[in-house]
């Protein structure tokens, strides 16, 4: 019978083989993903929200989704937050006395919150089975509940907080915003975009949007802009800029017509700066205000997607388990190879 020094011998041994190997499978963090150049998203303006949330009802039309109640009477749906049911809400920054919108001190505003849809979404990395997906062409998050196995990884790799579980559900789906996706086969987009009164909400090509965005900001506070409202169409915002390349009347493919609903009103005192532009390595959901974003509930994020980095820690973990594995495989060899059959010794113990 080998001695007990073979047996530790031969366990390093089979540890040493496979050290090497784990380490080798350690991932090496990638560059953070742009969006598809064709991308789709929307472009949100705090400035010209009213608070109707005409977006949140049509929201819970378009994708099904029952009410939910914060008071006491249950008379309509009253949703305090994003949930499994409520996919986009509505938010209001209060300051003092309230005297003016958008305004930073005693005043308030307004701030949409759905799924940003990241152009390297952590949900999309962080899922084990590939439930979250990210459309090549038009970079929507998607979701696919028949593939779920309620993990709840993405939950908590979410830098917004965006998918939220349906803890009530026998089921247990996810529940989140994939831009109406639904609805594009029939050429309607997202129906946020297509209630909301003042163009806040507007949806289109992200480029399209940030384009868009960019104009509006180079206007100077009170002086009068064209505001499309609806569905941004390609090229429309150099037309809007009245920069007419000729492509500003033609639809995208697939799209139903619509008839134009741009009109004029006041620029709105806005911050210098286009939120989902850079952050987090870029979103498809763009978002201009006149409040701090941070105060109206915006995370302040690195240019930098985290998806790198959890792909990086997961794959380290999954490839360093190949070593325990193999030392049990070491110590269950060495084992097998010390016990000899009873036909061999008689019989008899030793």
């Amino acid at each position: 019978m080998a001695s007990r020094r073979d047996f530790l011998r031969g366990v390093i041994a089979g540890g040493a083989a496979v050290s090497t190997g784990a380490a080798t499978l350690s991932a090496q963090a990638r560059e953070t993903r742009a969006r598809p150049p064709e991308a789709m998203g929307l472009l949100y303006d705090a400035t010209l929200c009213v608070g109707c949330k005409a977006c949140v009802a049509a929201c819970k039309e378009s994708n099904n989704n029952p009410p939910e109640f914060s008071t006491v009477d249950h008379l309509w749906d009253t949703p305090l937050d994003t949930s499994g049911y409520t996919f986009n809400i509505i938010k209001m920054y209060r300051n003092g006395t309230m005297d003016a919108k958008d305004q930073e001190v005693n005043g308030f505003a307004f701030m949409k919150t759905s799924c940003m849809h990241c152009g390297d979404p952590s949900c999309v990395s962080a899922c084990p089975v590939s439930a979250m997906t990210k459309d090549p062409e038009t970079g929507i998050v998607g979701y696919n509940p028949d593939k779920c196995i309620g993990c709840r990884y993405c939950v908590a790799a979410c830098p917004f907080g965006i998918p939220k579980y349906q803890y009530d559900s026998p089921t247990g789906r996810i529940g989140k915003c994939e831009l109406c996706r639904h609805r594009h086969k029939d050429g309607r987009y997202s129906a946020c975009a297509e209630v909301c009164p003042t163009g806040a909400t507007l949806f289109g090509r992200t480029e399209d949007l940030l384009a868009e965005a960019k104009r509006r900001l180079a206007h100077k506070p009170g002086q009068m802009m064209k505001i499309p409202r609806g569905r941004l169409r390609h090229g429309q915002e150099k037309l809007l800029a009245g920069k007419d390349d000729g492509r500003g009347a033609k639809m995208r493919m697939g799209w139903r017509d619509e008839p134009d609903q741009t009109y004029e009103a006041p620029a709105g005192r806005y911050l210098q700066h286009v939120y989902g532009e850079k952050e987090y390595g870029g979103t498809q959901v763009l978002k201009l205000s006149a409040v701090n974003f941070q105060k109206v509930g915006m995370p302040d994020l690195p240019p930098d997607a985290a998806a790198a980095l959890s792909e990086t820690i997961q794959h380290t973990l999954y490839g360093n388990l190949v070593m325990p594995f193999a030392v049990l495989g070491a110590m269950t060899w060495v084992a097998k190879r010390n016990v000899k059959p009873d036909d061999e010794t008689g019989g008899k113990e030793e």
